[in-house]
């Protein structure tokens, strides 16, 4: 006589995964949303007389030293309209709020208006306020919502320059990128730039590539 087949009982604690369908267990917190994968395959570029990169890219700019760096944004970035620095909005919004909520209210604004441009294909560049991988996450996936190509450039300041806080983040940025690891980070291309080549660089445009003659 043919057996029936046997059911086999799964306890709660062997089911793999999550379902919409199980019920959570009283005091069970739901499970925060997966971040998107926002690393890529990077390129490392050597500097020229002149940048381009497509419109609607992202295009942040770290350096161990400001004065340096808006010196640089100044002198190369061909349309400043495309310059979005928090220090700025700070500047505008002293005195308008407290000093308590300053800094959380200026980024709110920053980064309204950077999703503003990216989702209507504008180019954004943004010079960093500091050194660490948080910072330039945050814009990266501000960029990244809108498939916006997110590209970086490391300035390099004199030592003397740079501050003790920031030596061993700057070495970390460095060497990523010299190893061509900001691509994990969701940059498209890096460039470090440093002596001559800093002052060879003219210009940083957003256009498209050249058509074929």
């Amino acid at each position: 006589m043919t057996q029936p087949p046997r059911s086999v009982k799964i306890s709660d604690n062997e089911r793999g995964g999550w379902s919409s369908d199980r019920p959570r267990r009283p005091g069970e917190a739901e499970r925060p949303p997966r971040q998107q994968d926002v690393s890529v395959r990077g390129r490392v570029l050597s500097p020229t007389f002149r940048m381009r990169y497509n419109p609607g890219s992202l295009l942040v700019i770290a350096c161990a030293d400001p004065a340096l760096q808006a010196k640089f944004v100044a002198r190369v970035i061909e349309e400043q309209s495309t310059v979005f620095s928090l220090g700025k909005v700070k500047a505008l919004l002293a005195g308008k709020v407290g000093e308590d909520e300053l800094d959380a209210k200026a980024q709110t604004l920053l980064d309204a208006a950077l999703a503003k441009r990216f989702a209507a294909g504008q180019s954004v560049v943004v010079p960093l306020e500091g050194l660490s991988p948080e910072e330039r996450e945050h814009y990266v996936r501000l960029a990244a919502v809108n498939r916006r190509a997110r590209h970086i450039i490391l300035v390099e300041a004199g030592k003397e320059h740079v501050a003790e806080e920031d030596r061993a983040p700057l070495t970390e940025l460095r060497n990523r990128l010299d190893q061509g690891a900001l691509g994990q980070e969701g940059f498209m291309t890096s460039l470090r730039l440093g002596g001559r080549a800093l002052e060879e660089l003219k210009k940083i445009i957003f256009a498209p590539p050249p058509a074929d003659d």
